[in-house]
């Protein structure tokens, strides 16, 4: 079966083997489109967004059909559900993938993050977990043990941010303080909404947070099987927060493990990160590889 997620920043493909519940990948990629640039302002996908899309989804097209895929989900998230062209955006998937894309909503992106993170946590990891899907237009809360009990996605994520705040480079003083205010706020909300402070794990998905965790970790280059269930200390999360705010563009670039569509956002979803922690207490945060494509996976048996 094939998962695709198409969010703010990154259109990803999982091709997997479902064998009751246990799920063996065959192919997994990302690809960084920035489907929606711009529409924290415009309220619209820009046609350039929606090409840089349709190009990257052909090539993943061509491969689900050469590994046989029988069994295809494509889910849309933030960006698409806040776009007033949301319905160009869905004949372009159409005709090029030849399913129609899902725009799900916030609280059904939060329950296949959740499913697709807690499946296959080390046993020493204690319910109940808080998961956090730090995206590129929103960020979900989920939490849960064995099954979801609250979630809540908020339009917090490291492109809205990036956009609405964060124009310096380095962003200036001010443009952080606006930012962590505006994040500070939605984070409460959202732990409030979900109970979220009283989880005793908390779990952090997205690329936002997995670069994060290979900074913190020295790596010298991205390594999925390193990062995938390391504890990342609050203090660490703090500092590598605090160095991405502080670098220019160009620094950053030069980080081993930063993708190069990552480096204008990543200093926001770190600062998304760090604020999570600090609101709900956590001494640590487990970064998680699997994610939202592995739920959707899970989704399809």
């Amino acid at each position: 079966m094939a998962a695709i997620d198409c969010g703010t920043n990154s259109i990803r493909l999982l091709v997997a083997d479902l064998d009751g519940d246990r799920l063996t990948e065959v192919v997994r990629r990302m690809e960084i489109v920035r489907l929606g640039q711009g529409v924290d302002r415009t309220g619209r996908l820009a046609p350039e967004a929606i090409e840089r899309t349709r190009v990257a989804l052909a090539d993943y097209t061509a491969q689900i059909k050469e590994l046989g895929a029988d069994r295809v989900r494509m889910v849309a998230t933030s960006a698409t559900r806040d776009a007033a062209n949301a319905d160009d955006f869905r004949a372009m998937v159409v005709d090029t993938l030849g399913v129609a894309p899902e725009v799900v909503s916030g609280d059904e992106e939060a329950r296949l993050s959740f499913t697709g993170a807690v499946r296959g946590l080390p046993a020493d990891l204690p319910a109940p977990y808080l998961v956090v899907d730090i995206g590129g237009g929103s960020t979900e809360f989920v939490h849960g043990g064995a099954e979801v009990d609250a979630a809540l996605s908020v339009d917090i994520g490291c492109v809205r941010m990036t956009e609405r705040h964060l124009h310096a480079d380095p962003p200036t003083p001010d443009q952080i303080a606006a930012a962590e205010a505006d994040i500070t706020a939605a984070v409460d909300r959202a732990l409030e909404a979900t109970n979220g402070g009283d989880a005793r794990t908390l779990v952090g998905l997205a690329g936002s947070v997995t670069t994060v965790a290979a900074i913190a970790l020295g790596l010298t280059e991205y390594d999925p099987q390193a990062i995938h269930h390391a504890r990342i200390r609050y203090a660490d999360v703090a500092k590598v927060s605090a160095d991405l705010l502080d670098a220019t563009r160009k620094e950053r670039l030069e980080i081993p493990v930063m993708h190069p569509g990552r480096a204008d956002v990543i200093g926001a979803g770190a600062m998304i990160l760090r604020i999570i922690m600090q609101r709900a207490g956590a001494d640590e945060v487990v970064a998680s590889e699997h994610d939202i494509l592995d739920g959707i996976a899970y989704s399809l048996r």
